[in-house]
């Protein structure tokens, strides 16, 4: 099949990823920017992988927890709620998803360019990478800032650091990741592949320096796990001493991890040559697809990948979602979304009526 015949979003992957997903009852969540989607993968066999993309502009960093998830995009950030009551009966597709994720609030932030997102204790947290801090998202303000690091003396909308992951412990930022510690407008470019910093959040103060590219730190059980972009490295950071080990190298700009059990679900992304960001970062010659590889966290062996060869080229975000084997998720561009109607116990698919009727109107 030539690439002009393969459908959008046309993916290969080893043969245990969907073994995987369908005997543990997963799907995959990924978001890509480049192409304004959201991708649900999901298992339709212990043999097969079925796909279900939806338009999220700009589609950045996730937060997934207890059935509910928020995605950030150009200038919102939408809160979806899994409503299995909903599912079963979705006009479109009935009798086909486990799950059905519908939007339920839109929050106006403006295009702050949110990067990780996370929920604790206090709410639904952000990586604003435009103000060079962490902020709380709600029904206040375009943001509520919470925490920057020492050495960003203003906010002001000039990313200063690109302050971009952020890892959670006990409901809160632990660790952050930035591109830099400048103090300055962009001040992170011209050092980008060597002068990145791992921040420990209480304390402010930086654990681990002259990183190359770091994205998606995440607490996994006792160890801390952060990808070195520019490199392909997964590394393990000693949270005490900041040191760190390599894992692994995967042959790509790597972003976005989730985990389940002893695996790691990591985003890779492809570059791009024209790009004045990943042109000439060193691992551009060795990045040969887009897509996801899996990583046994004790081992560091890669397991399987799911390997895009259309439409996708970058990964920022992904996540796994649990107990839900085939999930169907409603974006905010279509009307699709407004004729369901949930409540606590039941739902209803309404009838959508033509605009100006209304059989009760006297």
């Amino acid at each position: 099949m030539s690439t002009a015949e393969k459908p959008p979003f046309y993916s290969t992957y080893s043969p245990n990823i969907p073994e995987i997903l369908w005997k543990n009852k997963l799907t995959i969540a990924i978001t890509t920017y480049q192409a304004g989607k959201v991708i649900f993968i999901s298992a339709n066999s212990e043999n097969g992988l079925i796909q279900l993309p939806r338009d999220f502009k700009k589609a950045m960093g996730m937060a997934y927890h207890n059935g509910k998830m928020a995605i950030a995009t150009r200038e919102e950030v939408v809160v979806l709620k899994n409503t299995p009551s909903l599912a079963k009966g979705y006009p479109k597709m009935p009798n086909t998803y486990s799950g059905l994720f519908m939007p339920r609030a839109l929050y106006f932030t403006g295009e702050v360019d949110i990067h990780d997102m996370a929920w604790g204790q206090d709410g639904l947290w952000g990586v604003n990478t435009r103000f060079s801090c962490l902020s709380l998202i709600n029904d206040e303000y375009s943001f509520e800032p919470k925490w920057q690091p020492k050495f960003i003396s203003d906010l002001v909308p000039e990313d200063r650091c690109h302050l971009n992951g952020m890892a959670m412990k006990n409901g809160s930022p632990e660790y952050v990741t930035a591109l830099g510690s400048s103090d300055s407008a962009l001040g992170w470019w011209p050092n980008k592949t060597t002068g990145g910093v791992l921040i420990h959040v209480p304390s402010g103060e930086i654990i681990t320096s002259g990183l190359a590219m770091p994205h998606s730190p995440r607490i996994e059980g006792t160890k801390l796990f952060v990808l070195l972009s520019a490199t392909g490295e997964l590394i393990s950071v000693d949270q005490q001493t900041g040191k760190y080990d390599v894992v692994t190298k995967i042959p790509g700009f790597v972003r976005g991890m989730a985990r389940y059990g002893n695996l790691l679900f990591i985003g890779l992304s492809k570059m791009r040559k024209t790009s004045a960001t990943f042109k000439d970062l060193p691992i551009a010659q060795e990045s040969v697809f887009p897509g996801v590889v899996v990583v046994d966290a004790n081992t560091g062996k890669i397991v399987g990948h799911i390997k895009y060869e259309n439409s996708l080229e970058e990964i920022y975000d992904i996540k796994v979602i649990s107990n839900m084997a085939r999930p169907g998720i409603l974006g905010v561009n279509t009307d699709d979304h407004r004729n369901g109607l949930s409540l606590p116990n039941q739902g209803f698919w309404a009838i959508p009526q033509e605009e100006g009727e209304n059989p009760t109107a006297e």
